[in-house]
């Protein structure tokens, strides 16, 4: 399936050619994995080292949108869009596919779970009802499977509890209101107080996990992303510590010269000063 390079001089001149586009990005991609004059980093690389890279980018792409920094996201868009040409290219180079093949399943895709855009369905629907339309057509192109087949297991351990959820709620296995989920929460919470004096640390993260499993089932109720909140506050406790910093630096101090209650009531100020901000 690999297909022929192109003569020396017409990579080269695609290649310096600031307007060449996506044909551009394939031949630098191509040329970096040449085994005779490629970078010998691109050319040790397989599909197994270069997943690792592949989400971080795409974990960037989000970062750089939560933080609004519309000018540093064509860069990273341009990042995530090289990781699938790189797959892309160990693919044409093993013989399995080639971007063309890419391109064309996610088109087939879009069009076939779009029949009320393309096809002949009724567009008049609201959002929700699309979302199951989505879901339905998903289903019936995996064909027969057991209802939570197919939630990838690389995906964020919060994100993938949502996924596995709605999937079991689609079949009617799921609290009817946010009430029973916040007991659930409360239950979880004090097995987990219990659990520290009388079980094995392997039952403690047990516990644990039991218990960001129902948060997550709290975050899909209230339709909040946990992955997104929990980013939120990174970013929130980055933030105010980083206040807690300045004012310690300003008495001529650093944390470890401080004690818990001088940083809290810090912390506290930083608090403040952020909800008195318009």
């Amino acid at each position: 399936m690999p297909g022929t390079p192109p003569d020396p001089a017409a990579s080269a001149a695609l290649i310096a050619d600031p307007d060449g586009g996506l044909p551009r990005l394939l031949e630098i991609m191509r040329r970096l994995r040449d085994p005779a004059t490629g970078c010998p980093w691109d050319v040790a690389q397989d599909f197994d080292s270069i997943a690792p890279y592949t989400i971080e980018e795409a974990h960037e792409v989000a970062d750089a949108i939560a933080r609004r920094a519309w000018n540093e996201l064509p860069g990273e868009l341009g990042d995530l869009l090289l990781q699938t040409v790189y797959h892309a290219q160990m693919a044409d180079e093993a013989g399995l596919f080639d971007f063309d093949d890419v391109t064309r399943a996610i088109a087939d895709k879009m069009v076939a779970r779009h029949p009320h855009v393309f096809g002949a369905e009724n567009r008049d629907r609201t959002p929700d009802q699309q979302t199951a339309d989505w879901e339905r057509i998903k289903a019936a192109e995996r064909g027969p499977a057991r209802v939570l087949d197919g939630v990838a297991f690389g995906l964020p351990a919060l994100t993938r509890a949502v996924k596995l959820q709605k999937r079991a709620a689609r079949v009617g296995f799921d609290w009817p209101s946010t009430d029973e989920v916040l007991a659930k929460i409360v239950e979880e919470t004090q097995e987990l107080v219990e659990a520290r004096a009388t079980l094995t640390e392997a039952e403690i993260t047990e516990e644990y996990g039991d218990l960001l499993f129902v948060m997550a089932n709290l975050a899909r109720h209230l339709r909040i992303d946990p992955e997104a909140a929990l980013r939120a506050a990174n970013a929130k406790f980055t933030r105010r510590f980083s206040r807690i910093e300045d004012w310690l630096a300003e008495a001529g101090k650093t944390p470890a010269d401080s004690d818990l209650a001088e940083m809290d009531a810090l912390w506290n100020r930083a608090k403040h000063e952020e909800k008195a901000r318009p």
